[in-house]
């Protein structure tokens, strides 16, 4: 399976990569060296840590890595009366009779707490190439879901205002 990232999602991820490898990598060994230095590596939790940390960071270089490997490359191409990616979404929850203020983004840049919502969730994908005024069916999987309202969009654009999330 392939992750849908925009040309701002592989950049973003190159940056992060290019930051990892060339400024956090080197400084991570650095400390890894200098606790090892302490002593007997049996008792030494200032190397354990050191080397959790460089290892968090190699980690998520190869994830990096991998995500832009196997990514596909997509633009928003809605019609300016349809919610797209980037696009702001006034939707009314009917179940509890609730307003919120959603922003259509790809899984990399996901975050429903603060209101960014993957286009490939579940209501990500309720509401995609949707108008104003219509009523969508979340399908939550087994049997269960609940139904929408798009009240508004306001289209939008990437602005790279929104960071991409670690995992």
């Amino acid at each position: 399976m392939y992750d849908e990232l925009t040309v701002s999602d592989l950049k973003k991820m190159q940056e992060e990569i290019d930051y990892r490898v060339q400024v956090l990598r080197p400084k991570l060994i650095e400390d890894v060296q200098t606790a090892r230095a302490f002593g007997d590596l049996s008792e030494n939790f200032e190397y354990k840590c050191a080397k959790q940390d460089k290892n968090r960071n190699d980690a998520r270089i190869r994830y990096l890595q991998r995500m832009i490997k196997t990514a596909r490359i997509i633009d928003d191409t809605s019609a300016a009366d349809t919610v797209g990616l980037h696009d702001s979404v006034e939707i009314l929850m009917e179940n509890i009779g609730k307003q919120r203020t959603i922003r259509m983004v790809t899984t990399l840049r996901q975050d429903a707490l603060k209101g960014w919502i993957s286009k490939e969730s579940p209501v990500g994908q309720a509401v995609m190439g949707r108008r104003a005024g219509e009523r969508v069916y979340v399908d939550m999987g087994g049997g269960k879901g609940y139904w929408l309202q798009i009240l508004s969009i306001e289209k939008g654009k990437d602005d790279d205002s929104i960071p991409i999330g670690s995992f």
